[in-house]
């Protein structure tokens, strides 16, 4: 659709009447339409069978903690070393054991996002749906709408640990049986909580706390400079030890 279409389109919606939409922006000619938790089930019936929405896509979770803070964020890079991510200050970077304290500013941190596609006419939704709780996060699911949201939902359901009111078979999907936590979550260790090795004696697979030392790597800088003999400008590009 072109950029008049589009906005056209993000007006029907705002004007449709239909309750539970709470917001309808349009961003990099994307319309996305928020909705409220307990309104979505008639929000998705309404769209599809009115506007013609007959097909999802996608289901996938949103963690907004430290929505915004990059600590790969910085003004120039030090001529005789790195200067970005080596200390790492994000929620990520916790480890095997480390205490979790983390404070979302009472914004709702989990959301679950859907991407609809109208086949009759041409065009694509975005619907994003916040959890009001932040600790146990629970939206409605859309199974009864989009039977093919099924595998979706249980995917976000393991990754981020949002659970899916009324799925009929909601349980892990690509982690293991006993897998604990949620790895897609931004307070998740990046190496892990315990990690998985075949025992020779016991003849069977074990689980041990992880043994691997968290390590940043940092990625291979090119800088402009000047050398003295010459005084032509080149590029010279340096590797932090190990990255090579």
């Amino acid at each position: 659709m072109n950029e008049q279409k589009i906005q056209e389109f993000a007006e029907q919606l705002r004007t449709s009447g239909i309750d539970g939409i709470v917001e309808v922006s349009v961003d990099c000619a994307e319309v996305t339409a928020t909705v409220d938790a307990d309104k979505l089930p008639s929000v998705a019936l309404r769209l599809r069978d009115e506007l013609s929405f007959e097909q999802l896509m996608d289901v996938c979770g949103v963690d907004y903690l430290e929505y915004g803070k990059v600590e790969w964020q910085t003004d120039s890079a030090a001529a005789g070393g790195f200067s970005r991510g080596v200390s790492g200050s994000s929620v990520g970077r916790l480890s095997f054991g480390d205490e979790v304290s983390v404070a979302v500013g009472g914004e709702p941190r989990f959301a679950a996002v859907y991407q609809l596609l109208s086949l009759k006419h041409n065009r694509r939704l975005r619907l994003k749906v916040f959890a009001s709780d932040n600790e146990f996060p629970v939206v409605p699911t859309v199974t009864d709408v989009w039977a093919c949201a099924d595998w979706p939902e249980r995917e976000a359901f393991d990754l981020y640990g949002i659970h899916f009111e009324g799925h009929p078979d909601l349980r892990r999907l690509l982690t293991d049986y006993g897998f604990v936590g949620h790895p897609f979550r931004k307070d998740f260790p990046l190496v892990g909580n315990v990690e998985m090795r075949y025992d020779p004696q016991k003849k069977r697979v074990i689980y041990e706390a992880v043994s691997i030392e968290p390590r940043v790597l940092v990625p291979r800088v090119i800088r402009k400079t000047t050398r003295r003999n010459t005084g032509t400008a080149v590029d010279t590009s340096s590797t932090s030890k190990g990255d090579a």
